[in-house]
């Protein structure tokens, strides 16, 4: 079966629709908010209805505690109407609980609580499954293969440190998006670095040299920094 263009998973960066099906407000503004920063294109209902009647999302991370109706239910009412990804994120743990939303057909289950690095490679992971090429970020003379944490500048593979890999990962996520230093340190360190913040600057420096590229790696000042939307020529 073909499905309708706007019913299949987005391609480019910035493009994939993620649904945040989750009723507490706190946990639903802290998903919102790291899935934004990863580059997606995030949209929050609260009620499995709401989740039924949501337009067509390329991953949906259902909360199975819902107030209008049974968690699993609306598993199962998705995976028949839709091919997105499901991953179930709620704080029932038991393995029937698990079984009985994977037999629904769920994609994944995560128990909360979670770290949201963790989230965020669960995400990858059922994407590479319903778009091969999901992982591969292609910009100008730059690729960035997520899934192997391989770089590529005009075809020839540079060598990245793990943390200058995760800062281009952030970046490139969204091409010409600002991304603060504060989301760039919670992305390549996490939510609880406390260190002095020019370990950053460190690293940037060290990116851009080895990425070899001008005018790539853009400063914006008081703000922070972003991948060029466009390079010149």
């Amino acid at each position: 079966m073909t499905l309708p263009a706007s019913a299949r998973p987005g391609t480019e960066p910035g493009t994939t629709k993620v649904l945040v099906v989750e009723d507490d407000p706190g946990v639903a503004a802290q998903l919102v908010r790291a899935l934004t920063r990863g580059g997606y294109a995030v949209d929050q209902v609260s009620t499995g209805a709401a989740a039924l009647s949501h337009g067509h999302p390329d991953v949906v991370l259902l909360d199975l505690g819902l107030p209008d109706t049974d968690g699993v239910q609306v598993c199962r009412q998705l995976r028949q109407r839709s091919q997105a990804a499901i991953i179930v994120v709620t704080a029932f743990g038991e393995e029937s609980d698990r079984v009985s939303a994977l037999d629904a057909g769920a994609d994944d289950y995560l128990v909360k609580p979670f770290g949201l690095n963790e989230l965020l490679a669960r995400i990858r992971a059922v994407l590479r499954r319903i778009r091969p090429d999901g992982d591969v970020i292609r910009h100008g003379p730059l690729t960035v293969d997520l899934r192997t944490r391989k770089v590529l500048v005009d075809g020839a593979e540079v060598a990245l440190t793990p943390k200058e890999f995760d800062i281009l990962e952030c970046l490139a996520a969204d091409p010409g998006r600002v991304q603060s230093r504060t989301d760039i340190l919670e992305a390549a360190w996490d939510a609880n670095w406390y260190g002095p913040t020019k370990v950053l600057d460190v690293h940037m420096t060290s990116l851009r040299r080895k990425l070899g590229v001008a005018g790539l790696i853009e400063t914006v000042y008081g703000h922070g920094f972003r991948l060029a939307e466009t390079l010149a020529e």
